[in-house]
C-alpha cells in the first residue's frame, strides 16, 4: 500500500471513529425520552412492545462502524474505537455534572430544576450505559473474529448478524438491569422494555447488513484488499 493510501485510510478511520463516538455520546444524553415507532397496538409483559427510549436510535450505529472497522482494520483498531469511546462519554458525563451544579440565573431559558430533570439522571445512566456497551462491544468484537476466522473471512453476512444479536441482547438486557435498580425506571418496565429493545435492535442488524456489505466493497475497492485482507495502519 502507497503512503498515499495509508493516508487515506487513517483519514477514513478518523471519520468512522467520530461518527462512533458521537453516536455513542448522543445515546447517553437523550436516553430519558421515549416514544412509540410502530402503529400497531401490541403489547408483551404488560408493556407496548414497540415502546423505546430515543437514545436506541444512535446506538445500533456504533456497532455497524465497529463491524466495518473490525473487517477492514482489525481487532485492534476496533478495541481502540471502543476504549475511546467510553473515555469520551465519561468526560461528557463530567462536563454535565459540572454544567449541573453550576448556578443558573434569573434569566436563563432553562433554569436549575428543568435542567437537573432533563440531565440530572446522566452521569446514572452514563455509568450503566458504559457498564452495558464495555461488556456488549468486547462479546461482538470477540465473536465477530471468531466467526471470522472459522469462515476464513467468508459469509460477512453471518459474522455481522451473530456477533450483533448476543452482543444487542447482552447490553440490553445489562442497562436495563441497571437502570432499574438505581430507580430510573420502574421493574414492571423491566420485560417489556427489554423485549422491544432486542427485537428493535435485531431489526436494525438485518437492515444495516447491506450497507456493511456495500462499506466492506468500497474499501476493498479502493484499496485493492484482498478476502480477509486487513489495512494496517502502522
Amino acid at each position: 500500500m502507497t503512503l498515499k493510501d495509508k493516508l487515506a485510510a487513517q483519514r477514513i478511520y478518523l471519520f468512522l471513529g467520530a461518527l462512533f463516538i458521537t453516536s455513542l455520546v448522543v445515546s447517553n444524553l437523550i436516553f430519558q425520552k421515549f416514544f412509540y415507532w410502530y402503529p400497531m397496538d401490541v403489547e408483551i409483559f404488560g408493556s407496548k412492545l414497540f415502546e423505546i427510549s430515543v437514545g436506541i436510535l444512535p446506538y445500533p450505529i456504533t456497532f455497524l462502524v465497529t463491524d466495518l472497522i473490525s473487517e477492514i482494520y482489525g481487532k485492534k483498531r476496533a478495541n481502540d474505537i471502543v476504549i475511546a469511546g467510553i473515555f469520551a462519554s465519561f468526560f461528557s458525563m463530567l462536563i454535565v455534572y459540572v454544567a449541573n451544579v453550576a448556578p443558573a440565573t434569573s434569566w436563563s431559558p432553562v433554569d436549575n430544576q428543568l435542567f437537573t430533570t432533563v440531565f440530572g439522571s446522566t452521569a446514572i445512566a452514563v455509568f450503566a450505559s458504559m457498564m452495558a456497551y464495555l461488556l456488549a462491544q468486547l462479546i461482538d468484537i470477540q465473536i465477530y473474529h471468531f466467526w471470522k476466522r472459522v469462515t476464513k473471512g467468508k459469509h460477512l453476512w453471518l459474522r455481522n448478524n451473530f456477533s450483533t444479536f448476543l452482543s444487542q441482547f447482552v447490553d440490553t438486557f445489562t442497562i436495563l438491569i441497571l437502570l432499574c435498580s438505581f430507580h430510573i425506571i420502574a421493574w414492571d418496565k423491566f420485560a417489556g422494555l427489554l423485549a422491544a429493545g432486542f427485537i428493535f435492535k435485531v431489526l436494525i442488524a438485518i437492515f444495516d447488513t447491506p450497507f456493511l456489505y456495500l462499506g466492506v466493497y468500497l474499501f476493498r475497492k479502493r484499496f485493492k484488499l484482498k478476502t480477509n485482507e486487513e489495512i494496517d495502519l502502522l
